[in-house]
């Protein structure tokens, strides 16, 4: 049974896209539930840093064209990811550090004049309800919280109590991360929530003016012809305009398939580049489905795609061999 929440994040505006998106919810793959989870993963963890939170902790993803909260209880919050104007009650206030909100005033994140996705992270994060160990919204399966609209609210966490999932660095050992130095034991809540005493600036990473991706060809890269890979790893596509959250689809030459066949339905991963019908190579990202039925020629690494979850439509994009 959940206690009731003693304070909300109101939604003033929601702009083109705003979901709740945590570490997300990786091990049920096999059971046809993707990850999910916040698409800039390393922005997510620094703004949750930034206010004191677990790095996994629950924070809001806005794309393109930003949003704006109201907390019904004084909060400290950061916005970070990729650059915008930022304005508390219409004033402007520092961009990627830390800010005190006053209760009843609006934050709002403007429109991203660099990159694509911004993500906002509360003192002792946002707390809807966890499905699957995971507070992300899946977009595919509808599992999560629903995409955020003007009028919505989002429990917010207590920043002097644990947020109540377990990650990984939860766990330490007498003298530091689990391990050899002793048993491991969960941090205390004022181990691991509340924003720092002090933060000085921090170096965010801009977005990319070139996407550079790095392939592992594979697993179905023979059902193309030898001058289709030579063009996946040397030609120049563009960053299309219809890539969301499921995939960054691509603009550019198409990869002839040297195997015309169906190919029964199988696994995917995070990073596969899966090719359509049209011949033109589609990233597959954090809300991508579990199974498909085209062929995967190659799989990006895990830790390449933050840059292409910041990458706008038109941005060049190359792949090259891992």
């Amino acid at each position: 049974m959940t206690s009731t929440p003693a304070a909300y994040l109101h939604v003033v505006r929601s702009g083109a896209l705003t979901t709740v998106q945590d570490a997300g919810r990786p091990g049920w793959a096999h059971l046809g539930v993707g990850r999910s989870g916040a698409l800039d993963a390393p922005a997510a963890r620094l703004a949750n840093r930034l206010v004191g939170n677990p790095s996994g902790a629950a924070v809001l993803e806005t794309t393109l064209t930003g949003c704006a909260v109201r907390p019904d209880r004084p909060v400290v919050a950061v916005v970070g990811g990729a650059g915008c104007p930022v304005r508390v009650d219409g004033r402007p206030v520092a961009w990627g550090e830390p800010v005190r909100v006053p209760a009843g005033a609006v934050l709002q994140a403007g429109p991203a004049v660099t990159g694509l996705r911004s993500y906002l992270a509360f003192a002792g994060g946002l707390e809807p309800d966890a499905v699957l160990g995971s507070r992300s919204a899946d977009l595919l399966s509808g599992l999560g919280p629903a995409p955020l609209g003007a009028g919505d609210t989002v429990p917010l966490g207590d920043p002097a109590k644990p947020s109540g999932l377990v990650e990984p660095g939860d766990l330490v050992g007498p003298s530091g991360p689990a391990g050899p130095s002793g048993p491991a034991k969960r941090r205390g809540p004022a181990e691991r929530c509340g924003p720092p005493a002090a933060a000085g600036p921090v170096p965010w990473p801009g977005a990319p003016v070139e996407l550079v991706l790095p392939v592992h060809l594979g697993p179905r890269h023979d059902w193309f012809t030898a001058p289709a890979l030579r063009t996946l790893l040397t030609a120049d596509y563009r960053v299309s305009p219809h890539s969301n959250r499921i995939g960054l689809r691509t603009e550019g030459p198409a990869l002839e398939r040297s195997r015309t066949e169906e190919l029964p339905s199988e696994g995917m991963v995070l990073g596969a580049i899966q090719v359509p019908p049209d011949g033109r190579p589609v990233v597959f990202l954090h809300d991508h489905p579990t199974t498909g039925g085209y062929p995967v020629v190659g799989v990006v690494a895990e830790r390449a795609l933050a840059g292409a979850a910041q990458a706008v439509p038109g941005t060049r994009l190359r792949f090259v061999r891992a």
